[in-house]
């Protein structure tokens, strides 16, 4: 694990998490290239290194400077860099307990990660638009009810479902409902 401190004059400390990790190494690299080996055949780059999450202090650092350059008063920025493989990360817990007089109470934590969901594809992450998890259960029948006795009588929870998520977001623009909206600005 490794650590990046700035210390900033705003009140709040953020903390950023990102892995330097490059796995999982997988097989089938041609010949003369490698997950943790980058080489240049030809015009390309070829190392799983070159794309995955090495981006992370590079991000900070050049939005540190960005905003430093442009004169805005900054928090405490934490950035917390896991080197264990990212696909199990059984220490975590454990290192960052560890760390806590360095990482200190964050007021807001912000993952810079991104996903590839197969190796056959080229992906590409222009945001993540964050998580929102919770647990929802529709019931409408205290029985199960033949389709041909209760089909028209009983209504259907998928559709109960989707016209809760709609008040949230709407299904046509994906536009997020007002309520939930923050002014990233004001917090800081």
């Amino acid at each position: 694990m490794a650590f990046l401190i700035y210390e900033g004059n705003a009140k709040r400390n953020v903390m950023l998490y990102g892995h330097l990790d490059k796995q999982p190494h997988m097989d089938g690299w041609q010949e003369g290239t490698g997950p943790t080996t980058p080489t240049i055949i030809g015009d390309r780059l070829y190392g799983r290194g070159s794309s995955d999450d090495g981006y992370v202090p590079f991000a900070v650092l050049l939005s540190l400077k960005n905003a430093i350059d442009q004169g805005k008063e900054l928090p405490r920025v934490c950035l917390v860099l896991e080197t264990e493989e990212e696909s199990g990360s059984k220490d975590l817990v454990y290192l960052m307990e560890k760390a806590s007089d360095i990482i200190k109470n964050p007021d807001i934590c912000i993952c810079l990660d991104s996903g590839c969901l197969d190796y056959k594809s080229i992906w590409l992450t222009s945001t993540l638009r964050g998580l929102c998890g919770f647990d929802m259960k529709v019931e409408i029948a205290k029985q199960g009810s033949h389709s041909g006795l209760a089909g028209g009588i009983l209504p259907d929870t998928w559709r109960i479902i989707n016209l809760l998520l709609s008040r949230i977001e709407d299904p046509e623009t994906g536009k997020v409902i007002d309520g939930l909206h923050v002014e990233i600005n004001d917090y800081f």
